[in-house]
């Protein structure tokens, strides 16, 4: 008895075969783009103090902080760095000095105004340290400083999860050098030239991503906090959304990752031509087995 057409079934697993070497050959691009300078907007701050490039960002992505560095809080109470940190909540960092003129506060007015847009809520979601890069900040000018924004966000829960730190000089370094944070007190003006930039971090205190100007865009903020919280935080929208999406240090905002969606395209397409296989298949072992039995008969 002659063999019935299996044409459809062939071609079908060809197709299945082509995409599978494709999807598992994609090329996994390096997508690291150096921030760029920051004038404005987003970016890098690098200014020329004397003859030294005193001041900018040197990213130390994944970079362990040192946990055991003591401050004061807005209270002049003791605090130990790590302290601050939970085991399941990311903590938003920022670096900057309490009588700063300007710079500074549009900093933190860009934190507020982005955390105002999203529906992820400080102590439940995440907390936020502000550090004082100036040794001779008291705390008291700390304390005034965090009731000011405490009006500005007017978020239940900041009270008890946004610290306002002050400290010495050397843990001020020290964590400032950790994440890569260069800046330089300028006597003649009596003020410090830094850049404007956030840093997300990991519960664990390992920075997790820079965040640069002085506007955040609130999906970025959103997208940011939960890569941080390796998807302790979030909806499955937004880790579906980490997975086909990656952070743009040029435009400052998460992107489409092309090689991902490419695989998961082919992802798709593999399932389904899987089920077409499948329902081929079937259908000739019907046609077969139906043979079979005409003959039998």
């Amino acid at each position: 008895m002659n063999a019935l057409p299996q044409r459809p079934v062939v071609v079908a697993a060809a197709l299945l075969l082509a995409v599978a070497l494709s999807v598992s050959a994609a090329p996994a691009f390096n997508t690291g783009i150096k921030p760029p300078p920051v004038g404005g907007g987003s970016g890098q701050a690098e200014e020329q103090v004397g003859d030294l490039d005193a001041v900018g960002i040197d990213e130390h992505l994944d970079a362990q902080l040192p946990m055991d560095l003591m401050f004061r809080d807005e209270t002049g109470a003791a605090v130990r760095f790590g302290d601050l940190f939970t085991a399941d909540r990311p903590v938003i960092l920022t670096l900057g000095y309490y009588r700063c003129p300007m710079l500074c506060s549009l900093v933190l007015n860009g934190l507020a105004d982005s955390l105002k847009e999203l529906d992820l809520n400080p102590g439940e979601h995440f907390d936020m340290v502000t550090v004082s890069i100036d040794p001779g900040d008291s705390h008291v000018l700390a304390g005034k400083k965090k009731q000011s924004y405490l009006r500005y966000y007017d978020r239940e829960g900041a009270e008890n999860s946004w610290a306002f730190l002050t400290g010495d000089e050397e843990p001020i370094r020290e964590l400032a050098e950790a994440v890569g944070f260069r800046y330089e007190y300028l006597p003649d003006q009596d003020q410090y030239a830094h850049a404007a930039v956030i840093f997300v971090l990991t519960p664990e205190g390992r920075v997790s991503r820079y965040l640069y100007g002085v506007q955040y865009e609130p999906t970025t903020m959103r997208l940011g906090l939960v890569e941080a919280s390796e998807g302790k935080i979030g909806t499955i929208t937004d880790r579906f959304l980490l997975f086909c999406y990656h952070y743009d240090a040029a435009a400052g905002t998460y992107g489409p990752a092309a090689v991902k969606i490419m695989r998961l395209g082919g992802f798709v397409t593999l399932v389904a031509l899987a089920f077409v296989v499948g329902f081929f298949w079937l259908r000739e072992l019907r046609r077969k087995r139906t043979a079979v039995k005409e003959a039998a008969t």
